[in-house]
């Protein structure tokens, strides 16, 4: 049986016609649903939606001798509420049989998603019907829900205002008692990964890669915003010892994080470390800042040296480590606070007391402590982190203060 894992996609031919052939062998639907990834619910609802009946040639009299409808079998009145594995399905059967066919199924499903993005169609009787009630009732000073719901004009308000805003109706956004002071909502278009680029880079082949080399400890990256437009923070969080690095940047995209990875690599490089070694598996998210993947798993040359993988959209728990220090971060800098006064100094300083608190998960050792024990000083040096001694460290905002 394939492991169940939710798929939050409409179920394909291929799967009904599995819930089809599974049904016949008498299976449940917690079997159906395990065998091919979904829910029991999922498997339930979609059985009797579509329920195909036919009809039984046994007729059925009253007392009275009267034609009657054919009762109902009582095998029918719970699961699977079908005849497909029905020892009786191909003899004589006094009632109706129900039948779950996956071709009907997916007709059905096909005219209803067709009929379902189609919309509330108007012809012109009804558009100009609708025009003249709504030019009445606006200039009778009425408000625009009350007029839809006093004649059941049966479209969307959206439909009203997209209509208005492109010239189709009589009236104006100036007849209107509220359009004109409505301003238009600034939107910016957010930049995600390309889904091309995350081919053999999804959550599920990072899963399935550190399993396979049976890796346990890898780099979260993450950006931390301040002001929307302004600077960011670059941070990269060291699984193993929760030490975390972290670059200031003028902006949130591809081309200052892919600047900010060729510096640093340069830096190492002068220094006689590969990127490789410290940094050979990466782990972000789907943010647009980290759409240039070859700058983080090429070499100078061209060479790929490094694996970058990306966490499902929205599940930022697939990466807790950076995002639970990030609270250290915060203890210093609250949120809100923007970060075009800081310098590189700045975050450096911050991530040092950061970087020199005493966890619990460490046995009381820092994250400094164990990543220079593991690695070195100097890449510590390279990433701008000091250690901070015990009694000078600071977790508030009072650091930024002094």
């Amino acid at each position: 049986m394939k492991k169940m894992e939710k798929k939050y996609k409409h179920l394909s031919f291929d799967e009904r016609l599995s819930i089809q052939e599974s049904l016949s062998r008498g299976m449940t639907f917690s079997a159906i649903a395990a065998s091919i990834g979904k829910d029991p619910t999922t498997v339930s609802k979609e059985v009797k939606k579509h329920i195909t009946i036919s009809p039984t040639s046994t007729k059925h009299y009253s007392r009275d001798g009267l034609p009657i409808v054919a009762p109902i079998c009582p095998l029918l009145l719970k699961a699977p509420f079908v005849c497909n594995a029905c020892k009786k399905r191909y003899t004589r059967c006094a009632a109706d049989k129900h039948y779950y066919y996956a071709k009907e199924a997916q007709k059905e499903y096909e005219s209803l998603l067709c009929e379902a993005r189609e919309g509330i169609p108007l012809n012109h009787e009804q558009f100009y019907r609708m025009d003249k009630v709504i030019s009445h009732g606006i200039h009778n000073g009425q408000h625009l829900y009350h007029i839809m719901h006093t004649h059941n004009l049966g479209v969307s308000k959206s439909t009203v205002y997209r209509h208005l805003k492109r010239g189709y109706l009589s009236v104006s956004p100036l007849d209107f008692p509220r359009v004109v002071k409505f301003k238009p909502r600034n939107k910016k278009q957010e930049l995600y990964v390309p889904k091309a680029a995350k081919i053999g880079r999804t959550f599920l082949d990072f899963l399935n890669y550190t399993e396979q080399q049976d890796i346990s400890t890898w780099v979260e990256m993450d950006t931390l915003i301040g002001r929307n437009g302004g600077k960011v923070i670059l941070t990269m969080h060291f699984t193993f010892c929760n030490f975390m690095a972290a670059f200031l940047l003028p902006d949130r995209t591809a081309n200052s994080v892919r600047e900010c990875i060729l510096w640093l690599k340069g830096q190492l490089t002068n220094n006689g470390i590969r990127f490789c070694d410290i940094f050979p598996l990466l782990l972000t998210d789907n943010g647009g800042e980290f759409s240039d993947i070859a700058s983080f798993e090429d070499d100078v040359e061209g060479r790929k040296e490094s694996l970058v993988f990306f966490c499902d959209p929205m599940q930022s728990s697939q990466k807790p480590r950076v995002e639970k220090n990030h609270t250290l971060f915060r203890d210093i800098v609250p949120k809100g606070r923007s970060f075009d006064d800081f310098t590189p100094e700045t975050v450096r300083l911050i991530f040092s007391h950061v970087n020199s608190i005493r966890r619990k998960i460490l046995g009381g050792k820092t994250p400094y402590e164990l990543f220079t024990f593991t690695f070195s000083k100097k890449i510590a040096d390279i990433f701008g982190i000091k250690p901070i001694p015990s009694e000078y460290v600071v977790q508030s905002p009072i650091l930024l203060d002094r």
